[in-house]
């Protein structure tokens, strides 16, 4: 039989062999999980490539307006000279007289004209102080299309038409109709060729679904009156 003191030598053993193993067994499991988080951490970074790296620095450009659209006042335009960025009005804001000051050329007629042409007049200015300017105009936002909404609204006044609004749409974004309006009696007043027209339009009816075609797309200068 194996004596008192072997056994205990061998228990201890048995107990130092066993904290060793799991000893180890944690330092691989560590090592293990710190290895996964780092590749995970770097992975990303690895497999974007430089190329693609700066197209994601690129700034998204304004949307393009149509190439015959003309442009009118407060609209707000970029005017970028790649080659000479002195000359360039990131931000300019055409003022009620249809021009805009632009860096060492002053005063340039913008209303009445679309981007193609204010372009190619900037181009002929230029060309007075810089070699092959070669602008570029850009209408950033469209303010000069308007429509007026007047009476029983909560907010009265001039709204930019940037899409396609209905009668409906702009009592809408004026708030609504008051408390006293008289929904069944409204009126777009409409100016074209300077010829004046009167279009009927009955809130309750288009609210029922009825007589949608009184309903109708609203053009730039329309007022809305709601008595």
């Amino acid at each position: 039989m194996m004596s008192t003191s072997k056994r205990q030598d061998a228990a201890r053993r048995k107990t130092v062999w066993s904290r060793r193993a799991a000893a180890a067994a944690g330092l691989i499991l560590a090592v293990g999980v710190e290895a996964t988080v780092a590749a995970q951490a770097t992975a990303p970074q690895e497999r974007r490539t430089p190329a693609a790296a700066a197209v994601a620095a690129v700034p998204a450009r304004p949307s393009a307006v149509a190439a015959d659209y003309v442009i009118g006042a407060d609209d707000v335009l970029s005017i970028l000279f790649w080659r000479d960025k002195d000359l360039s009005a990131p931000d300019v804001t055409v003022r009620p007289d249809g021009k805009v000051t632009l860096p060492l050329l002053n005063d340039m007629q913008a209303a009445g004209l679309t981007p193609d042409q204010l372009r190619d007049a900037i181009q002929v200015a230029a060309q007075k102080y810089v070699e092959d300017p070669n602008p570029t105009v850009i209408v950033k936002e469209i303010k000069s299309r308007k429509v007026f909404i007047t009476g029983q609204v909560e907010k009265a006044g001039p709204y930019p038409l940037n899409g396609s609004t209905t009668v409906l749409q702009l009592i809408a974004t004026a708030g609504g109709l008051r408390e006293f309006a008289d929904g069944k009696d409204i009126s777009v007043m409409r100016t074209e060729n300077g010829k004046p027209s009167v279009y009927a339009f009955n809130y309750q009816d288009v609210l029922k679904k009825r007589n949608l075609r009184q309903n109708i797309e609203l053009k730039p200068g329309d007022v809305v009156v709601v008595p």
